[in-house]
């Protein structure tokens, strides 16, 4: 069935009605494609169309490679060709309606994965309870975040600012509040909600961040060490102009490669302290234009004091990337020490983890969980001046030991435990009342500013533990470990 037909400033837009009576707009540009004279430029709107424009498909994803083996067939990414990438993707309950509190999902994938067009982001049952719900796109890897030296920096970054400010222009037509947007992520998603709350750009009244701290970015002298790498490897000179005679089909490969090298030897001698601790070759950096210091430093010096914060992470972040790929098998406890020291581990965290796991992935596993993603996140939460609030995602998958890993938790806030993406991280009979208890707690602190229990403070330390019936508040989970990092 045809949705009405809704007038954004570019152009009309037709959709489809799907279940619930909920209207789906897909695909609808919000700049222009970032390729031919654009290729490497910060995102401009795109070109106006005449008559109406049909949104029932979701529109072509940004450059990327496939996910390796197996995580291709435990975070599915669908690949859809064309130029039009930086496209976004509405639903919501009443297109004619108004004064609706708006949702705005940035996808994960260490900057160089995802899409909008992920099965698990479908934002049907956020339209289903009420809420406007938009998901988009951004440039990824080397053309969203290569450190050019004649190109402006954070392209990716830039282009989520961009389809921030076509929400605040656009969304009042499709029945939103512009005035009442909360903006969410997770992993890199996560990463960029807190680098976009660290900018108070004004344009999300709230942010949610899961499994993404806010102590990433790099240091423009981390990011030159990845670019001239991978234009050793090109056979090019490390600039934007050489780099755009290439087709992202030749560059990927490249990207992919040393993306991978990053991952697996975090040497912070070859590549640099900021890009080991993360063992991410691609990230937003200290480019001294848009980003002048890192999230947690802005956010402490009182940035997005009046935007409201829901943070957390889960438990068991780092097991998806070592359980079913067999890493934690080949592991021995002489390769966790310099390997979690490269990611910025102190010796005393890991000798009191090494009192808690017998096996040498289990140990890697929480002591990354730690630096990666739990700390990270509480520094952040206890850096904000303005009304926060925390939760820990504790559900274990019985799939191949991942436990609560990271990305688990998505299907249970989107209430999409259907899926693909929910189904090969969480097994056949993932808990319908969490996914009901998470959604709905997202879906409040969208429409009320509070998402059903007491605000984290530093002297508290109140943390919601999703994950079993009860689900309880919790003071201070693991502070004794807590304690040992520097503050």
């Amino acid at each position: 069935m045809e949705s009405a037909i809704v007038a954004t400033r570019h152009g009309k837009v037709r959709g489809s009605v799907l279940e619930n009576g909920v209207s789906a707009y897909l695909g609808i540009p919000y700049a222009a494609p970032p390729f031919g004279a654009d290729r490497f430029r910060a995102p401009r709107p795109p070109e106006p169309w005449d008559g109406v424009r049909d949104t029932v498909e979701y529109g072509p994803t940004a450059p990327k490679p496939a996910y390796p083996r197996p995580f291709d067939r435990l975070l599915p990414d669908p690949v859809i060709p064309g130029e039009d990438c930086l496209n976004l993707n509405v639903w919501t309950p009443d297109p004619g309606g108004s004064g609706l509190p708006v949702m705005v999902w940035i996808h994960g994938g260490a900057f160089r994965n995802g899409s909008g067009a992920v099965p698990v982001y479908s934002g049907a049952n956020f339209a289903r309870d009420g809420v406007v719900c938009v998901t988009l796109n951004y440039r990824l890897g080397v053309e969203g975040f290569a450190h050019f030296p004649d190109a402006p920096s954070n392209r990716g970054l830039r282009d989520q600012i961009f389809a921030l400010e076509w929400v605040r222009d656009n969304i009042a037509a499709f029945g939103g509040d512009p005035g009442n947007i909360t903006v969410f992520g997770e992993s890199a998603g996560s990463m960029s909600v807190n680098t976009l709350l660290s900018l108070d750009l004004g344009l999300f009244r709230r942010a949610i961040a899961q499994s993404g701290g806010g102590n990433v970015a790099q240091t423009p002298e981390d990011a030159a060490l990845v670019l001239a790498e991978t234009a050793r490897r090109l056979g090019v000179e490390p600039t934007a102009a050489a780099f755009a005679e290439l087709p992202p089909s030749r560059i990927i490969p490249v990207q992919a490669a040393v993306a991978g090298e990053v991952a697996t030897f975090p040497d912070a001698g070859r590549w640099g302290e900021t890009t080991a601790r993360t063992a991410m070759s691609h990230a937003p950096v200290l480019d001294g234009d848009l980003l002048t210091r890192t999230p947690e430093d802005a956010v402490a010096a009182g940035a997005a004091a009046g935007t409201d914060l829901l943070i957390g992470y889960n438990a068991e972040e780092f097991r998806l990337f070592l359980m079913p790929n067999g890493l934690a098998k080949a592991l021995t406890h002489e390769l966790v020490t310099p390997i979690a020291s490269a990611m910025g581990v102190p010796g005393e965290v890991i000798d009191a983890h090494r009192d808690l796991h017998d096996a040498p992935g289990d140990l890697l596993a929480a002591l990354i969980t730690e630096s990666l993603f739990r700390i990270p996140a509480t520094r952040l939460a206890a850096a904000h001046t303005g009304q926060t609030w925390m939760y820990e995602f504790a559900w274990r998958s019985p799939v191949e030991d991942l436990g609560a890993c990271h990305a688990l938790e998505i299907g249970f806030v989107f209430d999409n435990l259907d899926t693909p993406d929910t189904a090969g991280l969480a097994g056949p009979n993932p808990p319908q009342p969490l996914a009901d208890t998470m959604h709905k707690s997202w879906v409040d602190f969208a429409t009320t500013g509070t998402p059903g229990w007491p605000r984290y403070t530093p002297a508290t330390r109140q943390t919601r533990r999703f994950g079993d019936a009860k689900n309880p508040l919790v003071n201070a989970p693991n502070e004794h470990l807590r304690r040992l990092w520097p503050a």
